[in-house]
Formats: C-alpha cells, structure tokens, sequence
C-alpha cells in the first residue's frame, strides 16, 4: 500500500512530514511505513486517505470500484 502513497504524494507535491502533519500521524510511524518496518493498521489508512483526499480504494489500488 505504501507504494501506492508515495505515488499519491508525488503527485500533490506533499512530503512525508507534511502527510504526517496533516494525517496527525508521527513522522516516525510514517518513515517505518515507507521503510517497510511496519505494516499500516486500517486506522492509519483512514487518516492518511483522507489527508491525501482520496478513497481507500484509491490508496490501495482497487480499480474494481
């Protein structure tokens, strides 16, 4: 899923610190999910979707909406 992120961010510019900022995520949370260190809780996805604006769907690459 992470990789799905990264490409969501580059897209809309935003960096993983402002993710974390606006997903009121900690950075350090953020940086284990793009270093592969832990895996994201559906929580977390919730938080970091609606940051980003977009759907679940959308950040887990389901195209079968």
């Amino acid at each position: 899923m992470w990789d799905k992120v990264e490409k969501i961010l580059k897209v809309k510019g935003i960096t993983t610190y402002r993710l974390s900022r606006l997903s009121k995520i900690p950075k350090t949370t953020i940086d284990n999910y793009h270093y592969g260190k832990a895996q994201m809780s559906f929580k977390n996805a919730c938080k970091i979707a609606d940051a980003l604006h977009v759907s679940l769907d959308e950040l887990r690459g389901d195209k079968s909406k």
